[in-house]
């Protein structure tokens, strides 16, 4: 998997990177999903839409009132009851040497990652959390994304015991080279939450594509 960044602010500094250095950094879409042995991983293409899956949105925003912003505190468990997810604890994810965000690794395609430089979920901004799709050993942790749809929840405990719940806004299927930077990690007005993963069918032991889940905090 491998995703591309966007410019966002900052609650610390030191703790997130400014609004500067993210415009000046190069980053990629999620790469590291597939069967990247050069075989072919025992699932199926990796979907939201029947239709071609190049920018690919579903449904309109769920009607969800927005709540208030929550005080900073680190995700330690995932649950997306649509989609057959509870997973804990929360791995944590930085930039990798080149770049790119860093992913789960083939032996926790089981478990979800969030993005450290960015917000922890519930707070104000885009929290960013990334799982596998599948791996060169098999179906992963987002393996049923595609059953996701606008409304469904998504709950997200964290550190400090409280609950950050999220409503399903979209989801959106774009090419690698085509990923929505500004959209997914540019600044927000509210509390939102991003959940990526790789789709499409596979090509050469990867996946061309990224699901991207957009959902609001309503809880």
């Amino acid at each position: 998997m491998h995703t591309h960044h966007g410019r966002r602010s900052t609650r610390s500094a030191g703790h997130r990177l400014t609004a500067a250095a993210f415009a000046v950094l190069v980053l990629g879409a999620l790469t590291a999903c597939g069967a990247d042995d050069g075989s072919r991983a025992d699932t199926p293409p990796a979907r939201i839409s029947t239709t071609a899956p190049s920018a690919t949105v579903s449904s309109p925003p769920a009607a969800a009132v927005p709540a208030e912003p929550m005080a900073a505190s680190e995700p330690v468990r995932v649950r997306v009851p649509s989609a057959d997810v509870d997973t804990g604890p929360v791995l944590k994810l930085g930039l990798a040497a080149d770049g790119t965000v860093e992913v789960p690794s083939v032996g926790q395609a089981d478990r979800i990652g969030w993005y450290t430089k960015g917000v922890t979920p519930g707070e104000l901004g885009p929290a960013v959390l990334i799982g596998h799709f599948d791996t060169a050993k098999g179906p992963a942790v987002l393996k049923n994304v595609s059953r996701i749809r606008a409304g469904d929840r998504i709950t997200v405990s964290r550190a400090d015991g409280s609950e950050a719940v999220f409503a399903v806004r979209a989801l959106e299927q774009v090419d690698k080279d085509s990923f929505p930077t500004d959209k997914v990690y540019g600044e927000t007005t509210r509390p939102e939450l991003r959940l990526i993963t790789c789709g499409g069918e596979l090509e050469n032991g990867h996946r061309p594509d990224n699901i991207i889940v957009y959902a609001d905090l309503v809880q």
